[in-house]
């Protein structure tokens, strides 16, 4: 059984060919095959099937679409369709398909390198690439489809191909990739690390004047269509060209020919420094963020930055929303372009915030640096890491950022890296940084949740009920994973039993605790995150206790005026204030909500503020 996407679409059973001659079932098959072994919900189907624009049964039609593409693909490959709510799973082994078969040999690639076998390593990336046939998707009739996915794997291609082209120079084997350079730099000539390698490779091969001459013509077409000049490692190899530092070479006969690992190159150097992997694993990934995760996936491996900058992606949202799972999950699905490794590092969030002068060494001795080595002075380590990153392919994870201030030490240098960020605020002082927020899951991702913890058949027995429980978690993923870690290990509880226990505790709070996990740390960090205001202004932590005080499921800039006799200028900043720090939501019209959970916690900062003012005159008086 042989499922192939790189190309037109094709499935081989045996020796037969299934033909899937419906449009929309072919839509359908290509979207299972792009998320294989992971679920894909009916609706998003549905975005690809319609482009965007599903009418009000999309979701009986995708379900009569998948049952007619069982029965085209017959017994035993319809079997590999599972119905998984909110959507459908294609459970498929990595060699089944060739997309499977190209990340496979691109990780061996990426291993081999890694152990300085670089011939080894331009052969499997060889291989990887000779099991492209045409344009993916090209026969696939929605443009949705092919602007999210096929963008995404034509850019992979292309970062194979010149991650092939960097192992040749290596090897000194200029000469033969000139002419398939050529090809490539006129299909993209705005294509600056390709125009790069063509470059060293014709000067190598000792035709210097084509070099220069290549580089005039590509900054000339940079001027007039972008208006740019070219980036900084374009103009590094014009220099080195300029002033003869990488000499033409000329390969050495067979039995001299240097071997792999002592090639005197710098990408032979860069192979034989550590490969740093370090990204945490992740639980299985929810079909309800799916959308978000093909976001994000796509601005980590497609597009390139001005000089000087490197691509940053912050996800942002509330404590427990599922920011850090969503950027790991990312982060392993691109882990495959950052060939030269990737770099994690929990920042601590606002409560215990690490520094760089605390991350920083490790990171430099994780990219190879002796201990001795690294400088005492925070600046000397600040450029010597921004010196062993610059030009390299790093992807770089900092999890439960506080503030811009602890992150930008730790950007790595310019060129081809990619800095992957989450943090409880938006962290707009970040310069060009995208920015993707994760609000609470809706009821099918919650259902989803809650199902994937402790079996479908428990929460199919009690709909009810455990619509109920999760209305009490207002869709916030670590408060159903504490839900359903507890109904896990007390298999006699009914999901009412719990469900009542949320919605009648006087502190639901209590109810949300699992080990070492809890809802009320997660809130108490936002609480402490939250701004003071300047002369004048109204203290925001002073709001949200009223608020609770009073049980509000919603609150107006009016209301606040009224409560605090200030102008509602000023109560909109003490409500936005809120809404920064995920302790209020974000305002429909000018009414701000309070979900189930930020209202029990709301209650409990009044009744604390309430019972210290009742102390404080015993206090005064003992």
């Amino acid at each position: 059984m042989k499922f192939l996407l790189l190309g037109p679409l094709s499935i081989r059973l045996n020796a037969r060919e299934v033909h899937v001659s419906a449009p929309r079932q072919r839509v359908v098959m290509a979207a299972l095959l792009l998320n294989a072994n992971r679920v894909i919900s009916v609706d998003r189907i549905a975005e690809y099937v319609w482009d965007g624009a599903p009418p009000p049964s999309a979701a009986a039609t995708v379900r009569t679409y998948v049952m007619r593409l069982r029965q085209s693909l017959g017994e035993i490959a319809s079997a590999r369709i599972l119905t998984r709510a909110p959507g459908y799973l294609l459970e498929l082994g990595e060699h089944e398909s060739d997309l499977g078969q190209f990340t496979a040999r691109r990780r061996r690639a990426a291993e081999l390198a890694g152990r300085g076998d670089l011939a080894g390593s331009a052969a499997e990336l060889a291989e990887a690439l000779a099991l492209w046939r045409e344009e993916p998707l090209a026969d696939i009739p929605s443009q949705t489809l092919r602007d999210v996915e096929g963008r995404y794997l034509q850019e992979l291609r292309l970062q194979t191909m010149e991650l092939r082209f960097d192992a040749e120079l290596a090897l000194l084997r200029h000469a033969e990739i000139v002419p398939e350079l050529v090809r490539l730099v006129r299909r993209h000539p705005l294509r600056e690390a390709l125009v790069g390698k063509l470059m060293l490779a014709l000067f190598r091969s000792g035709r210097q004047s084509e070099a220069l001459d290549l580089y005039r013509r590509t900054r000339v077409l940079l001027v007039e269509q972008l208006g740019a000049e070219p980036g900084a490692e374009l103009r590094e190899v014009h220099r080195r060209i300029l002033s003869a530092h990488d000499r033409p070479r000329t390969p050495a006969p067979p039995r001299e020919r240097p071997a792999p690992a002592r090639a005197a190159s710098p990408a032979a150097a860069w192979a034989r420094r550590p490969v740093p992997a370090q990204l945490p694993s992740v639980p299985l990934p929810l079909s309800a963020r799916s959308g978000e995760l093909v976001r994000l996936r796509h601005f980590l491996t497609t597009g390139s930055m001005p000089a000087g900058t490197v691509a940053t992606a912050v996800v942002t949202g509330r404590g427990g929303v599922g920011k850090s799972a969503l950027a790991l999950h990312a982060a392993h699905a691109v882990r495959g372009s950052a060939v030269d490794g990737q770099l994690y590092a929990d920042l601590g969030g606002a409560g215990r915030p690490l520094t760089a002068r605390t991350v920083l060494p490790r990171f430099l001795a994780d990219l190879g640096v002796p201990r001795d080595g690294i400088p005492e002075e925070e600046s000397e380590r600040e450029s010597l890491y921004r010196s062993l990153t610059s030009g390299r392919r790093l992807l770089v994870v900092l999890d439960n950022a506080s503030g811009g201030a602890q992150v930008r030490p730790l950007i790595p240098g310019s060129g081809g890296s990619r800095l992957l960020v989450t943090s409880g605020r938006r962290l707009a002082e970040l310069e060009g940084a995208r920015t993707l927020r994760l609000g609470p899951l809706d009821e099918a991702g919650s259902l989803e949740l809650l199902g994937g913890i402790i079996g479908p058949d428990r929460v199919d027995a009690e709909p009810q009920a455990a619509r109920t429980l999760l209305t009490a978690c207002a869709g916030l993923p670590l408060a159903i994973r504490i839900a359903g870690t507890r109904l896990l290990e007390r298999p006699h509880w009914s999901i009412g039993h719990l469900a009542r226990r949320l919605t009648e505790a006087p502190r639901p709070l209590d109810e949300l605790r699992a080990g070492d996990l809890g809802v009320r740390p997660r809130l108490d960090a936002d609480h402490a995150g939250l701004r003071r205001p300047g002369p004048g202004g109204v203290d925001p932590a002073e709001v949200f206790t009223a608020l609770g005080a009073a049980d509000l499921s919603w609150v107006s800039r009016c209301r606040v005026a009224v409560m605090f006799g200030c102008s509602e200028e000023q109560a909109e900043e003490a409500l936005d204030a809120l809404v920064e720090a995920n302790l209020l939501g974000a305002p429909t019209g000018d009414r701000y909500p309070l979900d189930a959970l930020l209202r029990a916690y709301a209650r409990e900062r009044a009744q604390a503020a309430a019972l210290r003012r009742h102390d404080a005159p015993f206090m005064r008086a003992g």
